[in-house]
């Protein structure tokens, strides 16, 4: 009688639940997975190398496109490493904007994530259900930065310019909606970005009682996550996990706790921490941060209507004047031309800067020889650390359960290749 040997499938690529081109080679004796090998670089665009070749402000649009699904906190770490290098101090009000939109950039991911998650594992309704509240949150960076998705809003000493007035408003074609539709739709839309973003953080904790009304005690989700991918805390620490990841094994890191950058030690929030270690925890572990993220966008909404200020430092060496002033003086004029000609000087020397991004602790390393653009950049990107641990996680089980463990880590690879 013949041996029954181990046979091998390609994962990937193409596959849908496979969240971009990873191909993973399972190992499999019979519906068991006895190891998994992630290919990773086929999505490989040189960020690193690019930059070196770009001025610092050249650069930052380079960030959005690395996890884009987080696009904003990708810039926060780019643009506090270039202020640490050069000792600049970031207007109060443009720290307390980008605290909020970090803040709103988590729930985007969070949202991308539980609802992509529950797709792969075959609950239809919940993506259709985040979908409709990140709708709100793109026309956020759409009304801040002119673009939905690669906003290159952060600046190095703030953010490109305030919060607008207005809110841009539905104006659809009648053929298809009723004006009193298109009325509902434009209710919250009358006033500034900030009434808008206040309106949405008030009715947001609803929008999560209903994907938690479908998913948490749905017994098809809790069968398909509760005691799958287990990782304990100690083993999550050797792995090098941060975020949601390390979280949900029960271990309390988050940066903006242990480490607070921008104005995260005067606001209030906790941190949710899971038990277990498994997809199910860190499930929870997502749902709550979403929670605990809202609470600080209403807290920095509140800051921000009670505080206007400068939302860009007055160096004009490193931020461009105003363009009233640029027409009317010279010395504006060839500040104007040199920063967006030749850029600004770092000083030399080496800086490393983190910020808790939604995947976890997003870092970039920069090293900088005093010339206009970086000596070396280094990203340490989150997803590139937790895609590690695919072959331990997901060992011994099946091979529905392969997806199932790739949406827990939450992986995006324009971050994994750079």
């Amino acid at each position: 009688m013949s041996e029954i040997k181990n046979y091998t499938l390609n994962f990937g690529p193409q596959h849908p639940a496979a969240h971009g081109v990873l191909r993973l080679i399972l190992e499999m004796n019979g519906e068991v997975i006895q190891r998994a090998d992630p290919h990773i670089g086929l999505l490989h665009r040189a960020t690193e190398k690019l930059a070196e070749h770009k001025t610092y402000l050249q650069a930052l649009p380079y960030m959005d496109r690395l996890d884009y699904v987080s696009m904003m906190c990708n810039e926060h770490a780019y643009v506090m490493a270039i202020e640490k290098l050069l000792g600049l101090e970031v207007p109060l009000r443009a720290q307390y904007i980008r605290v909020m939109f970090d803040e709103i950039t988590r729930l985007l991911n969070h949202l991308m994530s539980v609802g992509t998650h529950a797709l792969d594992v075959g609950a239809m309704a919940v993506m259709l259900y985040a979908f409709r509240e990140r709708e709100d949150l793109m026309d956020c960076y759409e009304a801040v930065s002119g673009a939905r998705m690669h906003a290159a809003y952060y600046r190095p000493g703030g953010v490109y310019r305030d919060l607008p007035d207005a809110m841009p408003k539905n104006n659809m074609d009648t053929k298809y909606r009723s004006k009193r539709e298109v009325d509902r739709m434009n209710e919250d839309r009358q006033g500034s970005l900030l009434d808008f973003i206040e309106a949405f953080a008030k009715r947001f904790p609803g929008c999560i009682d209903e994907y938690e009304t479908l998913l948490t005690d749905n017994r098809i989700w809790k069968q398909r996550l509760v005691g799958i991918g287990v990782v304990g805390p100690e083993r999550a620490k050797a792995l090098g996990f941060t975020g949601a990841m390390l979280r949900g094994s029960g271990v309390e890191w988050d940066l903006r706790k242990k480490q607070p950058y921008e104005v995260y030690d005067r606001l209030d929030f906790d941190i949710p921490v899971g038990v277990n270690g498994d997809c199910y925890d860190r499930y929870l572990v997502r749902v709550a941060e979403m929670r605990e993220s809202n609470r600080i966008i209403a807290q920095c909404v509140h800051w921000l209507k009670n505080n206007p200020g400068p939302v860009i430092t007055e160096n004009h060496k490193i931020a461009p004047p105003k363009r009233e002033n640029m027409k009317t003086n010279m010395e504006e004029l060839i500040h104007h031309f040199k920063l967006f000609s030749e850029g600004f000087q770092v000083p030399a020397g080496e800086v490393y800067s983190a910020v808790e991004h939604p995947k976890g602790e997003f870092g970039i390393y920069m090293v900088s020889d005093g010339a206009n653009k970086p000596y070396r950049l280094k990203i340490r990107a989150p997803g590139f650390v937790h895609l590690q641990s695919l072959d331990e996680m997901s060992r011994g089980h099946m091979l529905a359960d392969a997806v199932t463990i790739i949406g827990t880590q939450d992986i995006v690879f324009g971050e994994i290749d750079r």
